[in-house]
């Protein structure tokens, strides 16, 4: 009985102990507030705790001497809080109408524990950061908050209590509570001002993390020499071998690796069926080659359907009869032929046509022409201008890649006729193309109107020798160096870079890759080293880099989420004064009335919105 109890221990996830923890925190504060442990200054309701303090309202007095200066920080502040308001307000709802017209399939992100921004708990959020991730929250709060009250000092109103709340010992929100009397007696402006002062301060803090972070934290790391390994696909030869995620090879055979890319020109020359690589750490393993199938295109003609063709994490051990191990044995066992059969370790053998999958380009391209059919391919052979197809040769020579393709037009001018042959829904088509002129900058000769779907594939069929999945390290440190990368294009645009930041913690998850950057954590830091002056710090680098993105990530977010126009948010509050000032000119008898019915109509379609971008992919499909 007790040794199943400890073995079920293990597997309770991080939620399930949050819950707990939580419940445990509840059933003690009511027990010590009941008996009269708990100072009147903290208030009890479940788990969440306030803290109300009178304190500092001194030192908030005194900061607040240069009321013109914080005039005119925060005229600033309000500006830039009307303008994110409006775009948050626009964005919101058009994004809640898409998704009830087109629901997306739902992702990672719906998940309800990812809606909880709870590190360990939230997938996007690891527990090894958990600290950073706090003390950016209790930044982003103080400095808001404080924000608050300052500005309420500068336009005279006075405040009963500051404070912090907590869910268990978990901060999460602030407070600072004007008197009520006294924040009624202001002007509309001083109002207006001291609810855009958190938001105001939110992108100060936001512009100062990134800009330390961007500059001298991230000039000071590179990316380390060698094959960045993310992980190593089950059933593989790297699988077998030890080699998994976070590991680094640097060396293959007798040839030192510095990059992704020179492992795989590597394996694609070598012959031999072993292959020691040596990682990072030093370490040395013999990798036994076998082909993994990789992926396999859509409109492949191995597309696997039901139990013929290929899949993905399939072995490939023969072509044609000739066993294969290695990328090159592939290729030299393939040769010039056009039909091939593919024998795969569970005994199935496939056969279908080799060549290169690709698809005609749109018939109203610049150069090609707008009239429906108007295309060199429609026109000659009938091929379809959406659907894949396999290009297997052009004018004889065999196309069983990209650079085939490339090889067979070079030397080819517009109006030149070339012999198409290709396998369109498993039938072989053959044609005469007249080919038209290039409609791409910078490019000449002939046209055929095709664009290949894979490089270096052959019929759309991925392999490795290896089986390995490379962790995008450049790219992503080119993310916070501003240059774009990893699919998503940030460089020369601060709205850009913006949106990059913003993406980073689940770049993977909204289509920027298989992987998302969550800081220098331990499942990347391998990847990377320092240089420069601030190389004596060593990893000391990487905890001031993951603070300043955490703080930068986290203020951003507040800043956005408290402009959305939606009561209790800073933007709902003022909106509401906007609303008040347009509505005092009205020839309205009852203002209170109108105003509220604006504000409550505006909140309300917030709520509804945000509702729907967080649950409906998940409660629509």
């Amino acid at each position: 009985m007790i040794d199943g109890l400890l073995q079920a221990v293990p597997t309770l996830g991080p939620l399930t102990w949050i819950l707990v923890g939580v419940a445990a925190y509840s059933l003690a504060a009511f027990w010590l507030d009941k008996q009269g442990y708990v100072p009147d200054s903290i208030s009890v309701s479940g788990p969440i705790t306030t803290i109300h303090t009178k304190r500092g309202r001194a030192f908030l007095n005194w900061l607040a001497g240069p009321k013109r200066f914080w005039r005119a920080w925060t005229n600033v502040g309000l500006g830039a809080t009307l303008v994110v308001m409006i775009g948050m307000f626009v964005l919101l709802l058009r994004q809640g109408r898409m998704i009830l017209e087109n629901p997306p399939a739902p992702s990672p992100i719906n998940e309800p524990a990812n809606v909880l921004v709870i590190p360990g708990v939230n997938e996007f959020l690891p527990l090894s950061v958990a600290p950073e991730i706090v003390i950016g929250l209790l930044v982003g709060l103080v400095v808001h908050e404080g924000g608050h009250g300052l500005l309420c000092r500068v336009g005279d109103i006075d405040i009963d209590s500051m404070g912090l709340v907590t869910l268990a010992v978990i901060p999460i929100g602030a407070f600072v509570e004007p008197e009520e009397a006294s924040q009624r007696a202001a002007d509309r402006g001083a109002r207006a001002r001291m609810f855009a002062a958190g938001v105001t301060n939110n992108y100060l803090v936001t512009i100062v993390a990134f800009a330390l972070l961007l500059g001298p934290i991230v000039g000071s790391i590179a990316v380390a020499p060698g094959a960045a390994i993310g992980g190593a696909q089950p059933g593989s030869a790297a699988d077998a071998a030890g080699i998994d995620g976070g590991d680094r090879i640097v060396m293959a055979g007798d040839r030192e690796i510095a990059n992704d890319s020179e492992l795989d020109a590597y394996l694609a020359g070598s012959s031999e069926t072993e292959v020691t690589v040596t990682l990072g750490d030093g370490t040395e393993t013999t990798v036994e080659r076998s082909l993994l199938v990789t992926r396999v295109a859509g409109g492949s003609p191995f597309d696997r359907e039901g139990a013929a063709g290929l899949d993905v994490n399939d072995t490939i051990t023969a072509v044609n009869g000739t066993e294969v191990r290695t990328e090159r044995g592939f290729r030299e066992a393939v040769g010039n032929r056009t039909s091939v059969a593919i024998a795969t370790a569970d005994g199935n053998t496939t056969t279908g046509p080799m060549g290169v999958l690709v698809r005609a380009t749109s018939p109203d391209l610049p150069g090609v022409g707008g009239e429906p059919g108007d295309h060199p391919l429609n026109d000659s052979a009938g091929l379809p201008s959406r659907a894949p197809f396999t290009l297997l040769s052009i004018d004889g020579q065999v196309t069983h890649t990209a650079a085939d393709v490339t090889a067979a037009l070079d030397g080819r001018d517009p109006g030149d006729e070339v012999d198409v042959v290709a396998v369109v829904d498993g039938e072989r088509r053959s044609a005469t193309v007249t080919l038209v002129e290039d409609y791409r900058e910078n490019e000449s000769g002939g046209y055929l109107g095709i664009a290949p779907l894979s490089d270096g594939e052959y019929s759309g069929v991925g392999t490795s020798s290896l089986g390995v999945d490379y962790y995008p390290a450049s790219g992503f440190l080119s993310l916070l160096n501003g240059n774009g990368g990893v699919g998503v294009v940030g460089g020369g645009s601060v709205l850009g870079l913006v949106l990059v930041v913003l993406l980073l913690p689940f770049i993977g998850a909204v289509g920027g890759g298989s992987y998302n950057f969550a800081g220098f954590v331990a499942a990347n830091r391998s990847f990377y080293e320092i240089t420069g002056p601030l190389e004596p710090l060593g990893g000391g680098v990487f905890l001031l880099a993951n603070l300043l993105f955490w703080t930068g990530w986290i203020n951003l977010n507040l800043a956005f989420f408290n402009c959305i126009p939606g009561y209790p948010l800073d933007g709902g509050r003022i909106l509401r004064a906007c609303v008040e000032a347009v509505v005092a000119r009205l020839p309205v008898e009852d203002k209170h009335t109108m105003t509220r019915a604006i504000t409550t109509s505006v909140g309300l379609a917030m709520l509804a919105s945000l509702l729907l971008i967080l649950f409906g992919p998940e409660l629509l499909n």
